[in-house]
Order: C-alpha cells, then structure tokens, then sequence
C-alpha cells in the first residue's frame, strides 16, 4: 500500500501543476485589463495610454509569458503570492484573514450532509418502499433538483420577510464567539448542505441494500445476533466504503458551492474573494487561489484512498 500512495503522491504533482498552468494561462487570454479596473475614471483622461502602459511596466504585465510563469510558480512554490494587482495587499495575508471563515463554513456544510446522509440512506434502506422511504427519495432527488443559489435565495427572502434578518457585515470568529458564529453560518451551511446531503442519502441507501443481500449479512442473523450489531458491524462497515468516495468527491465540488453561497451571502471567505478578483481581472489572486484550491483536491483526494485502507485492510493495491 506504502508503494501505491507514494505513486499516487507522485502522479498528483503533475496533475496539480497542470491544473495552475491552465488557470495561469486562461487569466492572460480572456478580455479584460487589470490597470483599466485600476485605473477606473482616469481612462477617461488625456495621457491614459501612458498611464496603462506605465502600470504594466510596473506590473511586469509585459514581460514575456514564460518569465511572468516562472516567476509566479517559484513565489508560489515558497507560498509567496506577492502582493494583489487590483489592492496592492500582500496576498498571503488576505487569504490567511479569510480563510478561517470559509474553512468553518466548510466543517459545517461537511457534518450537517453526513449527518442527515447516512441515517436517512439507513433509514430509507432498512424501510424499503415503505413510505419513509418514498418520501425520503422525494426530498433527495429533490434537493438534487434545485441548485444552491435558489435554495440561498429562498432562505434569504424567508429570513427577510417573516423574521426581518439581514445578512450580517462582519462574522464572529468561531474561538471568540461561538454561539454568534453558528446562528451566522447555520443558514448558508444549510443552504449548501442540504443538496450534499442528497447525494449521500442516494448512495447509502443504495449501497446499503447492496450489502444486506449479501450472505454473512444472512449469516449474521442466523446466528442469532441483534439487528443493531448485524447493521453496525457488518452493514454499515462495509457499506460506508462507496459512501466515503462520495464525500471526498463532495469536498472538492463543495468549492464550486461554497463560491457561490459566500457571494449569496456576502460572506467574506476565500470564495467570494476569487469572485472579485476574477471580475476585477486580479490575476495574481485568482493564481493563488487557485493554486491553493488545487492543492486541497489533491490532499483530499489522497486522504480518502488512506480512509479506505483503515476501513477495510482486506483493499489490496498493485
């Protein structure tokens, strides 16, 4: 197994540096110029030309594409981002303010979706085509059906109407105030969370069945054992291994949603930060975001091949 991860780490470098390389060059082809979004009102004036063109110098816009490459990728590799194009601020320091926010966001939309996913797929399995299950598949496909924007808004509005809230300015820490952490990040966790959870019902409901068929699940029983023992140590056990690529697969497109709740939201995490960057033609941010994004897929991705070796020592690697 020791050989298989350590190919899995090696294979992943490239994919990682192929994912940047892509970012880096679709930042430089689409329309749009950082120093107009910077210079704003005064490319209006006479003598604007020169003012682009003497920001670009700055910016090292200019300089030949596999310099300006070479360059990023060396600060990127030591986590230095240099300073934003659009602010000026030092990259590092505006991800480190806001990545805590989405970082608790994430744990949140995580433990909310496993936490329905996997009693309702027990449930909706152990009753199968009982109307808990039916009903159970309605509110999956859907949760499946409605994309987490609308679910946002429909939250929003509810939130705005009945109990006059309004999305709040600034966040609470969670280690200073945990209370006022979760009443301001229950409504966009749920927002994303509920759709998540809809896909783990799905598959644990399916690989559940799957299992019961089986003969020791027979065996088991035979033997004279409790259901719960039966369901628990043997069910859910070999049960879950589908189930935790599901998740796995939930935590990188979890990204995608975050994104989107967080600017629903007027969160100020790391998601809505890459939303106005790239409209504001950012490239050094939106580098480093996405460099940072890459590099979780890839640690989360070989995290779950670990998951799977500890849950079943049976799983051989070649």
């Amino acid at each position: 197994m020791q050989k298989y991860l350590l190919r899995r780490v090696v294979f992943a470098v490239p994919t990682f540096l192929g994912a940047v390389t892509l970012v880096f060059l679709i930042m430089r082809v689409v329309p749009g110029d950082v120093t107009a979004a910077i210079l704003g009102a005064q490319m209006d004036q006479e003598g604007a030309q020169e003012m682009v063109q003497q920001l670009r110098d700055k910016l090292g816009l200019d300089d030949p594409i596999h310099v300006q490459y070479g360059r990023w990728l060396w600060g990127a590799i030591r986590l230095d981002f240099g300073k934003s194009l659009y602010t000026g601020e030092v990259i590092m320091d505006e991800i480190k303010a806001r990545y805590p926010i989405t970082l608790n966001l994430m744990l949140m939309v995580i433990v909310i979706s496993t936490a329905i996913a996997i009693p309702s797929g027990l449930v909706a399995a152990l009753k199968q085509d009982s109307w808990v299950d039916y009903a159970l598949r309605i509110v999956s496909i859907g949760a499946l059906s409605i994309p987490n924007f609308f679910i946002a808004t429909l939250i929003i509005l509810g939130l705005l109407i009945y109990f006059n809230w309004f999305t709040p300015v600034e966040y609470a820490p969670l280690w200073e105030d945990p209370w006022l952490n979760f009443r301001q990040l229950i409504f966009p966790a749920l927002a994303t969370g509920f759709r998540l959870s809809a896909l783990g019902t799905r598959m644990t409901r399916s690989s559940m069945l799957e299992v019961l068929r089986e003969d020791y699940i027979r065996t088991a029983r035979a033997k004279g054992l409790r259901n719960s023992v039966v369901m628990n140590r043997h069910g859910l056990k070999n049960a879950i291994l589908p189930v935790i690529t599901l998740i796995g697969l939930e935590v990188i497109a979890l990204f995608g949603g975050i994104v989107i709740i967080e600017t629903v939201f007027r969160i100020p995490g790391i998601g809505r930060l890459l939303v106005e960057s790239i409209f504001n033609r950012d490239y050094s941010t939106v580098q480093a975001l996405v460099f940072i994004f890459a590099g979780v897929v890839v640690v989360v991705n070989i995290l779950v091949d670990f998951l799977y070796a500890w849950i079943d020592p049976r799983i051989k690697y070649s």
